[in-house]
């Protein structure tokens, strides 16, 4: 379970619970062989809980082998940017008058002598201002509520009490897959027939595929265990229940011709803003492009909606006022993640006026024409509220949400179908698409539980 308390003004989440509750288990089969100096048999790490088994042949001994995710990636014990550290350089640097659009900031000439210049604020900056005056109590209040339950139930640790693992250096494995790149690549490849179309199952507990046979179709693991795949010599988890397609946005339509639609739509859009492109770390879409995603086709009748957004208000407009309206959908709430530490202060400070601890989500369903009855008419769902916090820590690698499954149950049909675009990562009883899809399912952010039999 992800959610550790649900109070009125939300939720906070245990992301790294909700990853390692997931059934990474694989089922390995090992065949006893017999050698001239009797009998020897090959080790294979298995979950000290699990014991071995035969299968229906009798010749097969089955050992189970658990994954679980890296805890180290979860270890947020300090804010990113102290507000301490804030407070002393915005004294010394920048005094700010909101209300006039104006700054005063304190530089240093060449030959020495300290200087005032005024700046006046773009319109995007007053914006965002403007935005975060309006929220910041919410924020605030419904924050401080759910932190202070997580100290007191001991989910949550005060700095003191806990192990500062800061200067510890996290090593994080290498892309050398490029999956981005591959689906550029695959742009270029021969078009396939409906035939080749259909999904891919993957039956082998380790399974070698080739890029033509994810970027080609939709993989599934209907099992109750997990599969490992490998592409390109490197290898991913893909857990039980799920199924992913690895895509360029343009190579869309195996998802399209398999004829299914979805109850809930999640978004996580690559947007566009000056870091992106300064670092270079990922392409980004235009508006544009994203308003050209065809949810319409996706989505089922009444289908949830729901779109991360930066801090940017442009984007935010953008999402309310033309990308929504464009599919049909009505928006319906807008709620906010908050980003906290272990010890439950802000990973920013909360008037920082460069990062914000704060994410949003816009949530907008599905509008019909004429009524369309649910595939369930007799499950009734809970109007969405406004204006709902996810409190959480942040797991430290880029971009990585934090799961919505378990907080979006009142709001959808139990039986409802899902689906993440521009996922990261795979889960069990969703379809992902991206063109990263299995980037956070690579073996090496996992570590396996071993024990010798």
């Amino acid at each position: 379970m992800s959610v550790v308390h649900q109070l009125s003004p939300g939720w906070l989440l245990d992301h790294l619970s909700f990853i390692n509750n997931i059934n990474y288990q694989l089922h390995q089969h090992h065949e006893p062989c017999l050698t001239s100096f009797g009998t020897s048999t090959t080790f294979i790490a298995f979950d000290s809980t699990s014991k071995p088994d035969y299968d229906d042949r009798g010749n097969s001994e089955v050992f189970i082998q658990k994954y679980v995710f890296r805890s180290e990636l979860f270890n947020v014990t300090k804010p990113y940017i102290t507000p301490a550290v804030h407070k002393e350089c915005q004294q010394r640097n920048e005094k700010e008058d909101p209300m006039s659009g104006v700054k005063e900031e304190n530089f240093n000439s060449i030959i020495g002598k300290k200087r005032k210049r005024c700046v006046v604020f773009n319109q995007g900056e007053l914006d965002a201002m403007e935005y975060h005056t309006k929220i910041r109590g919410l924020i605030l209040d419904g924050s401080s509520e759910l932190i202070q339950e997580g100290l007191k139930s001991g989910f949550l640790h005060p700095l003191s009490e806990k192990w500062n693992k800061c200067s510890e250096p996290i090593t994080l494995p290498v892309d050398t897959c490029n999956l981005s790149e591959l689906c550029a690549m695959a742009k270029h490849l021969p078009s396939l027939n409906e035939m080749e179309l259909q999904a891919l199952q993957l039956t082998e507990e380790d399974m070698s595929v080739t890029e033509q046979d994810l970027f080609s179709r939709i993989v599934e693991n209907n099992s109750s265990f997990t599969k490992i795949i490998t592409l390109m010599g490197q290898k991913y988890l893909v857990p039980p229940k799920s199924s992913f397609l690895l895509s360029d946005i343009s190579c869309m339509h195996p998802l399209l011709n398999c004829r299914k639609t979805y109850d809930v739509i999640v978004i996580d859009p690559p947007w566009q803003n000056k870091s992106v492109k300064r670092s270079n770390r990922y392409s980004y879409l235009s508006p544009l492009q994203i308003k050209e995603i065809l949810i319409p086709k996706l989505a089922a009748p009444n289908c949830l909606v729901i779109t991360w957004v930066t801090n940017r208000q442009k984007h935010l407009r953008f999402v309310k006022e033309e990308l929504y309206p464009s599919w049909s959908v009505e928006v319906v709430a807008e709620w906010h993640w908050v980003k906290i530490t272990n010890s439950g202060e802000f990973v920013f400070p909360l008037d920082s006026p460069h990062k914000k601890p704060y994410e949003g989500l816009v949530l907008g369903r599905v509008r019909e024409k004429t009524a369309v009855p649910l595939r369930n008419a007799d499950v009734k769902v809970l109007p969405i509220p406004d204006h709902k916090l996810i409190v959480s820590v942040p797991c430290t690698l880029h971009s990585h949400k934090p799961p919505l499954a378990e907080v979006l149950k009142d709001y959808v049909k139990p039986d409802g179908e899902c689906l993440e675009l521009f996922a990261r990562n795979l889960q069990p009883g969703w379809t992902s698409w991206g063109n990263e899809v299995l980037k956070f399912q690579h073996m090496d952010y996992f570590v396996a539980l071993e024990s010798r039999s």
